[in-house]
C-alpha cells in the first residue's frame, strides 16, 4: 500500500485512530478495518491477492479495490484450476471487459500464474507463508517507518519468479505480505492493530 507519508495514525470521524490511508475514503476504510494485515490462507485466496497486486502495479490500489468484484467475476472467482484453463477466447473476453484493468501483459500473467500455481509442489499457500518473517518487529509509529521492500520480500519475489510467476517483484511481494498478514504494518496507535492483539484472526477462501 503506497500512500503519502504522514506523522502517524489519524483520528477518524467515528472516533477511531487509523493508518492515514485507511481513513481517506469509504472503500479504504472498510478494506483497512476488515482485511488489510489480517492473515489470509488458501491457494485460491492467495492467488487472488497475487493477481490483484500485479494488476495494481503502476496504479492506485483504490482503482483495483473498486473493481474487485469485476475481477472476481471475470477470473472465475480466482479459482486456480479454472483460470489455468483460460484460452484465447478468454483473453479476448478479458481485454473487452470494462470491469477490470484491460492490460494484455497483466491478463496474460494472471493466466500464466494460474498454470504455475496449479502445478506448484506443496501449493501456493506453503510457498508464500514460508517467507513470513519472525514475529516481534516493533510496530511502526509513522508511515515513514514502514518499508517498501524487505529481505523477506526480496526472497519471496525471487522464489515466485523461480517457480515461473510473473509481475512479482520485491515491492509487489512486500505489498502482498502486508495485505495477507505475513507482516503487520498497521501503525502502533491504529485501532485495528490494538484490537487484533492476541486474536490471530484468519481469512480463508478457496483450496488450501
Amino acid at each position: 500500500m503506497t500512500e503519502p507519508a504522514v506523522a502517524g495514525a489519524v483520528l477518524g470521524a467515528d472516533g477511531l485512530l487509523r493508518c492515514a490511508w485507511g481513513d481517506s475514503t469509504d472503500d479504504y476504510r472498510i478494506y483497512h478495518d476488515t482485511e488489510w494485515g489480517r492473515p489470509v490462507h488458501g491457494d485460491d485466496a492467495l492467488f487472488e491477492r497475487v493477481c490483484l497486486e500485479a494488476f495494481q502495479s503502476g496504479l492506485s490500489w483504490l482503482t483495483i479495490l473498486r473493481r474487485r468484484e469485476g475481477f472476481r467475476a471475470a477470473f472465475a472467482g480466482f479459482r486456480i484450476a479454472e483460470v489455468a484453463e483460460f484460452g484465447e477466447t478468454d483473453r479476448e473476453r478479458l481485454l473487452a471487459d470494462a470491469g477490470i484493468i484491460r492490460n494484455r501483459a497483466k491478463i496474460d500473467a494472471a493466466i500464466a500464474n494460474a498454470r504455475v500455481a496449479r502445478e506448484l509442489e506443496g501449493g501456493l499457500d506453503a510457498l508464500i507463508w514460508g517467507f513470513a518473517p519472525e514475529p516481534g518487529r516493533p510496530a511502526p509509529r509513522a508511515l515513514s517507518e514502514v518499508p517498501a521492500v524487505t529481505p523477506e520480500s526480496t526472497a519471496l519475489a525471487k522464489a515466485l519468479k523461480k517457480a515461473g510467476f510473473r509481475f512479482v517483484g520485491p515491492t509487489t511481494a512486500y505489498a502482498l505480505m502486508q495485505a495477507c498478514g505475513l507482516v503487520d504494518d498497521h501503525l502502533a496507535d491504529c485501532h485495528v492493530r490494538t484490537g487484533m492483539q492476541g486474536q490471530g484472526q484468519v481469512q480463508s477462501r478457496g483450496r488450501a
